[in-house]
């Protein structure tokens, strides 16, 4: 096996880190903008919307579980981790993305504020390009990843369920 070049390394770390930058920019966008007054958001969906904010949050906590010590928040896996197929990684390959989704939407719905929801919406874009990006290196690094990703969705479970591999 070819030793990996040092500076391909050091730009793959660079592009992790600005793809996270971006994501935490996005996140304060989103999670600090103040609500406005835009429309007027109905009871039900209001609950609606903080149930749905409360799952994301159960969502990422619990796939940062899952994934045990090769929990990183660099879109990179971690040199002595494993493929994580197990737990909510069974249902959808980016399990804390679809949490973040989940918190974003649930938060931008009772906003009143375009400026929120257009922030929300850049994330799930944003969110798109980082698991792209990420994906090349967990096929690079896990042989097993091309399998897993051909059964697995990649945010959303479907309503048929995990498909055998």
């Amino acid at each position: 096996m070819q030793a990996p070049d040092p500076d391909a390394q050091r730009h793959d770390r660079a592009i992790a880190w600005a793809l996270l930058l971006v994501q935490l920019v996005l996140l304060a966008a989103v999670f600090l903008l103040p609500a406005a007054s835009a429309w007027v958001t109905p009871a039900w969906l209001s609950t609606c919307a903080r149930v749905l904010s409360a799952a994301g949050a159960v969502l990422v906590v619990a796939g940062i579980v899952n994934l045990g010590r090769a929990a990183t928040p660099l879109p990179t896996p971690v040199a002595d981790g494993a493929l994580s197929s197990h737990g909510l990684y069974r249902w959808v390959r980016h399990p804390i993305y679809t949490g973040v989704i989940a918190l974003a939407i649930g938060s931008a719905i009772p906003s009143g504020s375009v400026l929120i929801v257009a922030a929300t919406v850049a994330l799930i874009v944003w969110l798109q390009i980082k698991a792209r990006w990420e994906e090349r290196r967990l096929l690079q690094r896990y042989p097993d990843y091309e399998a897993y990703a051909a059964r697995t969705p990649r945010f959303i479970p479907s309503w048929r369920g995990p498909r055998a591999g």
